[in-house]
């Protein structure tokens, strides 16, 4: 009786192995739908998305990703549009299926909601951007287990620029992304075959976001909740967790994953529509120094002029950069500018003024000679006109003992020199200008040669 029962509880137990096998065999057999095989591999009763993939040691995401697009930067703000995709791969073994079906992989974006998956965010100084279609994912199932998890993410990014030298700089956008939930010890985020650089899809558009260089590593954090106080690099830059740390060092040590995208400015834009058209006015304004000292109506209209249209280019350039409260390479530029037109105007002003005094001693300004005076000249009572030491005896003691024979009569010498009359002030107002003509050009053309090398303005 005893053996009758084993024996058919034998060949129960063979005949419902059989039979799930059959069934096994059956779900997997050509014909079947990704959907039917899903159904079945996602079943409560084997599967449990609430527990991590039962894999030896650490769980191991590949993280890559994916340049789409880099959209225009925003000047005011320092922002700046990314779209990228986020591809995560990892593998569990709950999710084999048999090589019986033609699915090379399984299309399982309807079960996103049933399926284990890392708890990655990410950790930015920006927005988020909606995405343009709903479905913004996909999710791949393969053969042997593995994992494909794609996402599409448009981020807006807050870099970090050095405004001091602003438009010259190279604006630095990062972003990281990490487990929430899992530590370390249970997840572990590594670059998918450990790529430095992003990679860069072939339709790639940058919409004037010109980047220059980007790279991919873990975060490198140094003293921080991460590694227990202890130093993860050896050397002795300055890292910083901004964008890795928690609120709670006791929370955990994660795995993090960094991008550092590093742009720069479209300077070709700068030179066209600051630097050039202010140095066109500026030299704009020099013209004046060529022109009669007495006409007052073009010179003023040019000082004028000038002033204002610099005004007018740089308030409205100014109004789209960013606010901050220290000196910036823009605010030297205008204000060495202004500083020139406005010089330029008070010249003219000075030559206008120095020109319209009244000269002394009745002085007549005569172009290309010397003043002369007007009246009769005083003599005194030697009857010599202004007379002064003999230069032939310069030097010498006592008067002058030369002698000349007039009509041999022996008479002393006396030479008539006249005194240096002060320069009439027209001839002082021309000379004014000459000097401006070689001053302000030099010393406008120094400042622009040590601006632009100063601030590496072609590096």
């Amino acid at each position: 009786m005893g053996w009758s029962c084993v024996v058919a509880c034998a060949v129960a137990f063979f005949l419902m192995l059989n039979k799930v096998s059959a069934l096994t065999s059956d779900i997997f057999a050509a014909g079947k739908s990704d959907k039917e095989i899903l159904d079945n591999l996602l079943k409560n009763s084997r599967y449990d998305k609430r527990l991590l993939p039962p894999v030896d040691g650490v769980l191991t995401v590949n993280v890559s990703v994916l340049l789409l697009s880099l959209a225009s930067p925003d000047e005011s703000s320092l922002k700046y549009e990314v779209e990228f995709l986020l591809q995560q791969q990892w593998y569990d073994p709950r999710l084999r299926y048999s090589n019986q079906s033609h699915y090379d992989f399984l299309n399982a974006i309807h079960h996103h909601e049933d399926i284990w998956l890392p708890d990655t965010y990410f950790i930015m100084h920006g927005d988020f951007k909606d995405p343009i279609i709903p479905m913004h994912f996909a999710l791949r199932i393969y053969r042997n287990g593995t994992i494909n998890y794609l996402m599409r993410r448009h981020l807006i990014l807050s870099c970090q620029g050095r405004l001091n030298i602003f438009p010259f700089d190279d604006p630095l956008c990062s972003f990281a992304l990490e487990s929430i939930s899992y530590e370390q010890s249970a997840i572990t985020y590594v670059w998918k075959n450990d790529e430095d650089t992003l990679r860069k899809s072939p339709s790639l558009t940058t919409l004037n976001a010109y980047l220059i260089q980007n790279q991919t590593i873990p975060c490198p954090i140094k003293a921080s909740w991460r590694a227990d106080g202890i130093s993860l690099y050896e050397d002795d830059e300055e890292l910083t967790c901004n964008l890795c740390q928690r609120r709670f060092e006791e929370q955990g040590n994660y795995s993090c994953l960094k991008v550092d995208l590093i742009f720069t400015r479209d300077r070709s834009f700068y030179f066209t529509t600051v630097f050039i058209p202010g140095i066109i006015l500026v030299t704009s304004s020099f013209i004046t120094f060529w022109l009669e000292w007495n006409a007052v109506p073009a010179r003023v209209m040019i000082g004028v002029t000038t002033m204002l249209n610099f005004f007018t280019t740089s308030n409205g350039f100014r109004s789209t950069l960013p606010v901050v409260s220290n000196l910036t390479a823009m605010n030297v530029w205008d204000g060495v500018c202004m500083c020139f037109i406005y010089a330029s105007l008070l010249e003219f002003v000075c030559v206008n003024y120095v020109g319209r005094k009244r000269p002394l001693h009745n002085v007549v300004y005569r172009p290309g000679e010397n003043p002369v005076t007007q009246g009769d000249k005083k003599r005194d009572s030697t009857g010599a006109a202004d007379l002064v030491t003999c230069t032939a005896c310069t030097g010498a003691p006592g008067p002058c003992t030369h002698t000349t024979n007039n009509g041999g009569v022996s008479e002393p010498c006396f030479v008539q020199v006249r005194k240096k009359e002060p320069p009439h002030p027209i001839r002082v107002a021309k000379t004014i200008d000459v000097i401006a003509r070689i001053t302000f050009p030099t010393a406008y053309a120094v400042f622009l040669i040590f601006f632009f090398i100063h601030y590496k303005a072609f590096s």
